[in-house]
């Protein structure tokens, strides 16, 4: 029963909020509502889920020496012994399995994006992650890997390519910001726990930084300029949120620089309620730019 209690922590459910972003081909696509559409969305979401918990696994098999000498890390179930690793291991691989044979079913692209999203990760595990800049690349790539499995689930009319430019710059955002609070969090153990740690320093990731905040806010702000002319039907209501977007980007480096949050975005996310609010707001007004102001026209 341990091993099974510990195979679940090691799942992290709390981590699946992450795979939300499934939904964004057929929200940004005008589908929301139709329930074929949805449904299909809802499994890929869950397959998601179940294939991202295989490579929490294998990452935390592969990383279990610098687990256990990771402040909070270390309480892992596997780092801790609370699940041994063959046990974890044979979970993984069964999760891989029943998440792709189940995506095959759903979609023949689906499943392949699966899998390059499994192969992809993977090679962060055992190689990427400690390469410098490409560690954070990678993470990022996954992000836009997730939004085109939303993708081909459904049957995409109107959906701009200018999300997946949106989507890579926030993940960037996210990401770097994590890595600086690591390297503030650890100090002189950072390059122990997380090798590329050692190649980064505060100028340098906050440079980062405001690189891709500015580009994000751009590459938004252009899919609400370019979408008109695909969803919006000549409109220019898209521009409404971009003031939502404006404040969770402020938001956020708020919490990183001032209340020195940010090392768990998914963390950040389940406890900030002004961001939560701001991302509720965000996501109503869309609902109502799509689905309820073309219908008062």
């Amino acid at each position: 029963m341990q091993a099974l209690i510990g195979l679940i922590r090691t799942m992290r459910p709390k981590q699946w909020t992450k795979n939300v972003i499934v939904f964004a081909g057929i929200v940004f696509d005008g589908q929301l509502f139709n329930p074929d559409s949805f449904l299909r969305t809802v499994i890929g979401f869950f397959l998601l889920c179940l294939i991202s918990s295989s490579i929490y696994i294998v990452n935390d098999v592969v990383d279990i020496e610098s687990d256990r000498q990771h402040p909070t890390k270390r309480f892992r179930a596997i780092p801790s012994g609370q699940l041994p690793i063959p046990f974890a291991i044979g979970g993984a691989v069964i999760l891989m399995i029943v998440s792709i044979s189940i995506g095959f079913m759903l979609s023949p692209w689906f499943a392949v994006i699966l899998i390059a999203y499994l192969v992809l990760h993977l090679l962060y595990s055992f190689r990427l992650k400690h390469i410098v800049i490409l560690d954070i690349m990678a993470v990022a790539a996954g992000f836009v890997l997730r939004v085109m499995a939303g993708v081909s689930i459904v049957h995409v009319q109107a959906f701009s390519p200018w999300l997946y430019a949106t989507t890579a710059l926030l993940a960037l955002f996210l990401i770097i910001g994590k890595r600086r609070q690591e390297l503030l969090l650890l100090a002189d153990k950072a390059g122990t726990i997380r090798v590329t740690l050692d190649s980064y320093n505060l100028p340098l990731l906050d440079d980062m930084l405001r690189m891709v905040t500015t580009s994000t806010l751009v590459a938004y702000i252009l899919y609400t300029i370019e979408a008109p002319s695909t969803l919006l039907a000549g409109t220019n209501l898209a521009l409404l949120t971009v003031p939502f977007v404006i404040y969770a980007l402020f938001r956020y480096l708020y919490l990183i620089h001032v209340k020195g949050e940010g090392s768990a975005p998914d963390e950040v996310l389940l406890k900030d309620r002004p961001l939560q609010i701001d991302i509720l707001l965000f996501g109503l007004t869309f609902v109502f730019i799509l689905y309820i102001a073309p219908a008062m026209r």
